[in-house]
């Protein structure tokens, strides 16, 4: 399956702006593009990339005074298959998790374990581990929360969603994620593409998407609390602890978002 993929953002900044844009697709995937997905800035400015601490690409720009446009478009080749499952997946105990996975049972941002420890004991605790008490998290955090643009706001945590019981995808990743850690299970954050495609179209204009990865039986695995089921065609750009650490444009200065479009297409022949 190819899958065409890109996005224009459009800024109106009224002085000099250093931005960090984190909008390239993620390392792991990049043999699976037909083209560079290079960002194309109107009108050009000088970039210029390095890798964060998780191995994000990030890029760095100073906009200009007034209008600054980006952009990219490319196709990317896909399996065209649902995320795996795999229910044999066990936790593994912390003493043998590696340890670079150990950071993704802390709490950070957005996910407040700290807060929410006893709920997620008290809510999962007797329940079945592994890949089915992740699942079982998924389950609770589907049923529990309502999904709504209008419900989105930057300084949102899991704790906030958990009692509002309203959010976006990226609420309902971080509340996963929080319970998850709350139970030992080390998880992280995610966002990319993710198109409708093998599912009804959703009519309201397309976003970036956040989900969440569980470390299971020795390595990572995809979970999405907001669609809860799994999905084809999901495009990674950025992990981190949460969408603190992907942020994907980060400016130091007033600005203006004035246009945002995503795309992330199935090719038919």
């Amino acid at each position: 399956m190819q899958i065409r993929i890109g996005y224009e953002l459009a800024f109106d900044c009224p002085q000099p702006t250093p931005m960090i844009l984190m909008l390239n697709v993620h390392y792991s995937r990049v043999g699976d593009l037909q083209a560079p997905d290079h960002i194309v800035a109107s009108p050009s400015v000088p970039l210029s990339g390095y890798r964060d601490g998780f191995g994000n690409w990030c890029t760095r720009l100073v906009a200009p005074v007034g209008a600054l446009r980006l952009t990219t478009d490319t196709i990317v080749n896909d399996p065209g298959t649902p995320d795996p499952v795999d229910w044999s997946a066990q936790q593994l105990p912390v003493q043998d998790l590696p340890e670079d996975t150990l950071v993704y049972l802390l709490a950070s941002r957005y996910c407040e374990t700290d807060r929410m420890i006893e709920e997620a004991w008290a809510l999962f605790g007797a329940g079945p581990t592994g890949w089915g008490r992740v699942q079982a998290i998924c389950d609770h955090v589907h049923r529990h929360l309502t999904f709504g643009y209008e419900h989105a706001r930057p300084t949102k945590s899991a704790l906030d969603a958990a009692h509002e019981r309203l959010g976006v995808c990226r609420d309902f990743a971080h509340l996963a994620i929080t319970y998850c850690r709350c139970m030992n299970i080390p998880a992280r954050y995610c966002t990319g593409y993710l198109g409708d495609i093998g599912v009804p179209p959703d009519p309201a204009p397309m976003d970036f998407s956040g989900w969440f990865e569980a470390y299971l039986g020795g390595r990572w695995h995809s979970f999405d609390a907001r669609h809860n089921a799994p999905r084809i065609g999901r495009v990674l750009i950025a992990r981190g602890r949460d969408a603190a650490d992907v942020a994907l444009a980060t400016t130091f200065g007033p600005n203006t978002l004035t246009s945002f479009k995503v795309w992330a297409d199935e090719v038919v022949a």
